[in-house]
Protein backbone atom coordinates (compact mmCIF):
# COMPACT_ATOMS: atom_id res chain seq x y z
CA UNK A 1 0.00 0.00 0.00
CA UNK A 2 2.80 2.18 1.01
CA UNK A 3 4.86 1.92 -2.34
CA UNK A 4 1.52 2.52 -4.33
CA UNK A 5 0.75 5.99 -2.54
CA UNK A 6 4.54 6.76 -3.28
CA UNK A 7 4.65 5.56 -7.24
CA UNK A 8 1.24 7.70 -7.09
CA UNK A 9 2.73 11.13 -5.44
CA UNK A 10 5.96 10.58 -7.71
CA UNK A 11 3.22 10.66 -10.96
CA UNK A 12 1.68 13.46 -9.46
CA UNK A 13 5.20 15.79 -9.12
CA UNK A 14 5.89 14.45 -12.43
CA UNK A 15 3.05 15.02 -14.55
CA UNK A 16 3.34 18.98 -12.84
CA UNK A 17 6.89 18.95 -13.43
CA UNK A 18 6.19 18.56 -17.35
CA UNK A 19 2.93 20.65 -17.34
CA UNK A 20 5.35 23.57 -15.81
CA UNK A 21 7.17 23.50 -19.51
CA UNK A 22 4.18 23.76 -21.27
CA UNK A 23 2.09 27.01 -22.19
CA UNK A 24 -1.51 26.71 -20.95
CA UNK A 25 -4.73 28.32 -21.83
CA UNK A 26 -8.04 27.78 -19.34
CA UNK A 27 -10.78 29.44 -17.41
CA UNK A 28 -10.51 30.47 -13.81
CA UNK A 29 -13.07 31.79 -11.15
CA UNK A 30 -13.68 32.08 -7.69
CA UNK A 31 -14.96 34.33 -4.75
CA UNK A 32 -14.07 37.81 -3.60
CA UNK A 33 -14.37 39.55 -0.48
CA UNK A 34 -13.27 43.07 -1.30
CA UNK A 35 -12.75 46.35 0.84
CA UNK A 36 -12.30 50.22 -0.06
CA UNK A 37 -9.23 51.63 1.81
CA UNK A 38 -10.16 55.13 3.35
CA UNK A 39 -8.11 57.64 5.69
CA UNK A 40 -10.16 55.57 8.36
CA UNK A 41 -10.19 51.47 7.41
CA UNK A 42 -12.15 50.90 10.05
CA UNK A 43 -15.01 52.40 8.67
CA UNK A 44 -15.11 50.07 5.77
CA UNK A 45 -16.67 46.72 6.02
CA UNK A 46 -16.26 44.08 3.68
CA UNK A 47 -18.37 42.61 0.78
CA UNK A 48 -18.49 39.20 -0.91
CA UNK A 49 -18.40 39.39 -4.20
CA UNK A 50 -16.83 36.82 -7.43
CA UNK A 51 -14.68 36.46 -10.47
CA UNK A 52 -14.56 34.61 -13.64
CA UNK A 53 -12.62 34.55 -16.78
CA UNK A 54 -10.00 33.43 -18.76
CA UNK A 55 -5.89 33.07 -18.11
CA UNK A 56 -2.97 31.97 -19.96
CA UNK A 57 0.45 30.66 -18.86
CA UNK A 58 3.72 31.39 -20.43
CA UNK A 59 6.99 29.61 -19.17
CA UNK A 60 9.75 31.44 -19.07
CA UNK A 61 12.62 28.62 -18.22
CA UNK A 62 12.31 25.74 -15.60
CA UNK A 63 11.21 27.90 -12.57
CA UNK A 64 9.06 31.37 -14.06
CA UNK A 65 6.17 31.66 -16.03
CA UNK A 66 3.85 34.93 -17.27
CA UNK A 67 0.35 34.44 -16.66
CA UNK A 68 -1.83 37.14 -17.80
CA UNK A 69 -5.86 37.10 -17.17
CA UNK A 70 -8.47 38.50 -18.19
CA UNK A 71 -12.07 38.20 -15.72
CA UNK A 72 -15.02 39.92 -14.64
CA UNK A 73 -14.63 41.06 -11.13
CA UNK A 74 -16.82 42.27 -8.67
CA UNK A 75 -15.53 45.00 -5.97
CA UNK A 76 -17.11 47.24 -2.97
CA UNK A 77 -17.31 47.79 0.16
CA UNK A 78 -19.59 49.11 2.68
CA UNK A 79 -18.76 52.37 4.58
CA UNK A 80 -19.96 54.34 7.57
CA UNK A 81 -19.88 57.79 7.55
CA UNK A 82 -20.50 60.25 10.65
CA UNK A 83 -20.64 63.79 9.72
CA UNK A 84 -21.76 67.14 12.13
CA UNK A 85 -25.65 66.60 11.07
CA UNK A 86 -25.67 63.25 9.01
CA UNK A 87 -24.83 60.10 9.86
CA UNK A 88 -25.23 56.91 7.35
CA UNK A 89 -24.01 53.50 5.38
CA UNK A 90 -23.07 53.88 1.74
CA UNK A 91 -22.66 50.13 -0.04
CA UNK A 92 -20.59 50.45 -2.91
CA UNK A 93 -20.55 48.09 -5.76
CA UNK A 94 -18.78 47.81 -8.70
CA UNK A 95 -18.03 45.95 -11.79
CA UNK A 96 -14.20 45.38 -13.75
CA UNK A 97 -12.89 43.86 -16.59
CA UNK A 98 -9.88 43.33 -15.17
CA UNK A 99 -6.38 42.50 -16.88
CA UNK A 100 -3.32 41.70 -14.54
CA UNK A 101 0.30 40.36 -16.01
CA UNK A 102 1.90 37.75 -13.37
CA UNK A 103 5.20 36.75 -12.82
CA UNK A 104 4.88 33.02 -11.68
CA UNK A 105 7.63 31.65 -9.59
CA UNK A 106 7.95 27.80 -9.33
CA UNK A 107 9.00 27.73 -5.53
CA UNK A 108 8.43 23.50 -5.57
CA UNK A 109 6.61 21.19 -8.29
CA UNK A 110 3.21 22.07 -6.55
CA UNK A 111 3.87 25.48 -5.00
CA UNK A 112 4.19 28.86 -6.50
CA UNK A 113 4.23 32.65 -5.56
CA UNK A 114 2.40 35.59 -8.03
CA UNK A 115 3.43 38.86 -8.86
CA UNK A 116 2.87 41.88 -10.92
CA UNK A 117 0.24 44.91 -11.99
CA UNK A 118 -3.45 45.01 -13.12
CA UNK A 119 -5.38 47.71 -14.92
CA UNK A 120 -8.76 47.20 -14.92
CA UNK A 121 -12.20 49.16 -16.21
CA UNK A 122 -14.88 49.70 -14.76
CA UNK A 123 -18.05 48.56 -16.47
CA UNK A 124 -20.48 49.78 -14.00
CA UNK A 125 -20.62 51.41 -10.27
CA UNK A 126 -23.79 52.14 -7.88
CA UNK A 127 -24.25 52.91 -4.28
CA UNK A 128 -27.17 52.65 -1.94
CA UNK A 129 -26.92 54.72 1.13
CA UNK A 130 -29.20 54.68 4.54
CA UNK A 131 -29.34 58.00 6.61
CA UNK A 132 -30.67 59.77 9.52
CA UNK A 133 -31.55 62.37 7.51
CA UNK A 134 -31.35 62.02 3.21
CA UNK A 135 -30.12 65.54 2.41
CA UNK A 136 -28.92 64.15 -1.26
CA UNK A 137 -30.12 61.33 -2.95
CA UNK A 138 -27.01 59.02 -3.94
CA UNK A 139 -29.34 56.29 -6.16
CA UNK A 140 -29.95 59.20 -8.65
CA UNK A 141 -27.07 61.91 -8.41
CA UNK A 142 -24.22 59.44 -8.87
CA UNK A 143 -23.66 56.65 -11.41
CA UNK A 144 -21.34 54.91 -13.06
CA UNK A 145 -19.32 58.53 -14.79
CA UNK A 146 -18.89 59.37 -10.95
CA UNK A 147 -16.40 56.85 -10.52
CA UNK A 148 -12.76 56.31 -12.19
CA UNK A 149 -13.17 54.42 -15.05
CA UNK A 150 -9.86 52.63 -14.66
CA UNK A 151 -8.30 51.10 -11.75
CA UNK A 152 -4.88 49.90 -11.17
CA UNK A 153 -2.74 47.94 -9.03
CA UNK A 154 -0.66 45.33 -7.42
CA UNK A 155 -1.19 41.62 -7.06
CA UNK A 156 0.28 38.84 -4.71
CA UNK A 157 -0.81 35.70 -4.07
CA UNK A 158 0.61 31.75 -3.60
CA UNK A 159 -0.96 28.97 -5.87
CA UNK A 160 -0.87 25.02 -5.70
CA UNK A 161 -0.77 23.16 -8.91
CA UNK A 162 -2.45 19.64 -8.89
CA UNK A 163 -2.41 17.23 -11.97
CA UNK A 164 -5.55 18.59 -13.88
CA UNK A 165 -6.16 22.72 -12.28
CA UNK A 166 -4.51 24.63 -9.68
CA UNK A 167 -6.36 26.74 -6.84
CA UNK A 168 -4.69 29.76 -4.86
CA UNK A 169 -5.38 32.87 -2.61
CA UNK A 170 -4.43 36.32 -3.84
CA UNK A 171 -4.64 39.98 -2.95
CA UNK A 172 -5.05 43.27 -5.00
CA UNK A 173 -4.50 46.86 -3.93
CA UNK A 174 -5.43 49.55 -5.99
CA UNK A 175 -3.32 52.38 -6.58
CA UNK A 176 -5.82 54.89 -7.81
CA UNK A 177 -8.96 56.17 -6.25
CA UNK A 178 -12.12 54.90 -6.86
CA UNK A 179 -14.04 58.22 -6.87
CA UNK A 180 -13.53 61.59 -9.16
CA UNK A 181 -12.78 64.98 -7.66
CA UNK A 182 -16.46 67.02 -7.65
CA UNK A 183 -17.25 70.15 -6.64
CA UNK A 184 -20.54 70.60 -4.76
CA UNK A 185 -21.81 73.79 -3.18
CA UNK A 186 -18.17 75.39 -3.73
CA UNK A 187 -16.22 72.87 -1.87
CA UNK A 188 -14.46 69.74 -3.70
CA UNK A 189 -14.82 66.67 -2.99
CA UNK A 190 -13.88 63.07 -3.58
CA UNK A 191 -16.53 60.20 -3.11
CA UNK A 192 -15.41 57.89 -2.23
CA UNK A 193 -12.32 58.64 -1.17
CA UNK A 194 -10.99 55.21 -1.40
CA UNK A 195 -8.70 52.71 -3.21
CA UNK A 196 -9.86 49.24 -3.79
CA UNK A 197 -8.88 46.36 -1.79
CA UNK A 198 -9.87 42.45 -2.72
CA UNK A 199 -8.77 39.20 -0.83
CA UNK A 200 -9.83 36.41 -3.57
CA UNK A 201 -9.55 32.33 -3.59
CA UNK A 202 -9.77 31.00 -7.10
CA UNK A 203 -9.55 27.81 -8.50
CA UNK A 204 -8.15 27.72 -12.17
CA UNK A 205 -8.68 25.01 -14.76
CA UNK A 206 -5.95 24.32 -17.97
CA UNK A 207 -8.17 23.52 -21.27
CA UNK A 208 -5.39 23.57 -23.54
CA UNK A 209 -1.88 22.68 -22.97
CA UNK A 210 0.72 22.80 -25.84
Amino acid sequence: MSITIILFCTGQMTVNAQGKNTPQFGIKGGVNFSKLHTNDDSDSKMLAGYHIGLFGKVPVGSFFALQPEIYFTTKGAEVTYNGTFVDGTARFRFDYVEMPLLIVANITDNFNVQVGPYAAYLVSGRVRNEANINLFNFEENINTDDYNRVDAGLVVGIGIDFESASAGVRYNYGLTKVGKERTFMGTMYTFPDANNGVLNFYLAVPLVRN
